[in-house]
């Protein structure tokens, strides 16, 4: 037996790999390099490198991978359930942290960490949706949710539906978040006139509408921050 056939060329691979990350961090690895080090415990017999490349073509990035479904995931050769389940649960770990980083403080003050949050949460949705982050007395999360799922570019909006949620909640502000599935965060007039809308309707209540945010693959846009609202 050669030393090529008890040794292959992908194990070694893998330990050089292993040791960077280990002597250098994360950060010194590539996108793909960093994809084949998560894939290694459920591909255990197989060079990873064409797995994780044909990944990010098929997904275009990282956060497009993360943000795929298991089963579109699965469509990728090489990708089994158990590597779809892992980066589905790699992806809510890092939701879940930026929540409580959002959670953690005032989010006016906080707004560079919401506005990570908002675009890793809603950049790869394929449908427009509208969310409300509902804030308490010292503008810190009470609740995200969902409150309109929509086609590819519009969500029903129902500013009565919002100031009840609000009411429900004791909430003393608002900050919308919605999506442009078309990859361009610019605020159409229809988002304009809505927002207005809103505002209007929570304004007898004093609940405060602090922005509304659009997500999108190329950015988030704030209309306050616009001067739209």
């Amino acid at each position: 037996m050669t030393q090529d056939d008890s040794f292959p060329h992908w194990q070694g691979h893998r330990n050089r790999l292993r040791q960077r990350l280990i002597n250098r961090g994360a950060k010194a690895l590539d996108d793909y390099e960093l994809l084949e080090i998560i894939s290694f415990a459920f591909i255990p017999r197989r060079d990873i490198k064409p797995v994780a490349k044909a990944l990010l073509k098929r997904f275009e990035s990282l956060s497009g991978i993360l943000a795929a479904d298991p089963a579109s995931l699965q469509s990728v050769k090489g990708v089994g359930a158990s590597t779809a389940a892992y980066i589905a649960a790699s992806r809510e770990l890092g939701t879940r942290a930026s929540r409580e980083t959002i959670q953690a403080r005032p989010l006016i003050s906080n707004w560079s960490a919401l506005l990570t949050y908002v675009r890793n949460e809603l950049q790869h949705e394929p449908r427009e949706q509208l969310r409300c982050l509902f804030l308490d007395r010292k503008n810190q999360l009470i609740a995200d949710e969902v409150l309109a799922l929509g086609t590819v570019d519009h969500a029903p909006v129902y500013p009565r539906e919002i100031a009840r949620h609000a009411l429900e909640k004791s909430a003393s502000a608002i900050i919308l978040v919605h999506n442009h599935p078309s990859g361009d965060p610019t605020p159409s007039q229809s988002d304009i006139e809505v927002t207005r809308q809103i505002i209007d309707a929570l304004e007898p209540l004093d609940i405060l509408v602090h922005d509304h945010l659009i997500a999108a693959k190329n950015g988030v846009t704030s209309l306050k921050t616009k001067g739209l609202i």
